[in-house]
């Protein structure tokens, strides 16, 4: 009868059992080189790298500018993405039947505040980046007298410095109003400190990331506050 030929074939001695896909997988595993092994692993060690560095870097406080708050020395982590930001213009405009748009700027989380510690890249040619506190904001008036920094006005109440704040450079006798997309920078050691007063308002573009994490010596081991202030 034909079922039982069947049934005989499929018994035959020579005839072997079918592989499933787990075991050539298995098999290939089994085969591959150690070096193979070696390779992906380092590959992976590179992506994860690449992708945190994309996000954190390290910064080393050089110099006294930044005293008391940082010291010379110090090493940070910098939070390289907390501005990040779109221009909202060039996207409409991608849109058909959208017209030109007043220029604007969507931030992911947040622009750069009042009080934030930012690293950037100085508007004079130097070799490594500046670390310095931001003050001033975009359109408003910065004005230094009477030992105190003044916004549009109303004198900032900054409890952290320890020296007064003389006028410099831009600031000296007169107002001086930020640019649209630029900050007013100071060191926290007003009398030591090459900022604002000096090169003028940074451009957002210019700032590399804000300070986040103060990692050494481990002493010193913190997150960097973020001071607030009435104005705010």
């Amino acid at each position: 009868m034909s079922t039982s030929s069947s049934a005989e074939s499929a018994d035959r001695p020579g005839d072997e059992p079918t592989e499933t896909a787990g075991t050539t997988a298995k098999r290939t595993r089994a085969k591959r080189s150690p070096l193979w092994d070696i390779v992906e692993t380092l590959v992976l060690a590179l992506l994860i790298f690449v992708a945190v560095r994309s996000v954190v870097l390290n910064f080393r406080v050089d110099g006294s500018s930044m005293e008391p708050s940082l010291h010379n020395g110090e090493m940070l982590l910098v939070n390289r993405q907390v501005y990040t930001h779109f221009d909202a213009n060039s996207l409409l405009s991608a849109i058909p039947g959208i017209g030109q748009q007043v220029g604007d700027q969507w931030y992911l989380f947040h622009p750069p505040q009042r009080g934030d510690i930012v690293i950037f890249e100085p508007p004079q040619p130097h070799s490594e980046p500046y670390i310095k506190r931001i003050i001033g904001l975009p359109g408003e008036t910065v004005s230094i007298h009477d030992g105190g920094v003044y916004i549009d006005g109303k004198r900032l109440d900054e409890p952290y410095l320890n020296s007064l704040t003389l006028s410099q450079g831009i600031t000296t006798g007169q107002p001086y109003v930020v640019e649209p997309d630029h900050v007013f920078v100071l060191g926290d050691n007003r009398n030591n400190s090459s900022d604002s007063r000096r090169f003028g308002s940074v451009p957002i573009s210019n700032i590399i990331g804000k300070a986040w994490v103060s990692y050494w010596p481990p002493g010193d081991m913190a997150v960097v506050p973020h001071e607030t202030y009435a104005k705010n």
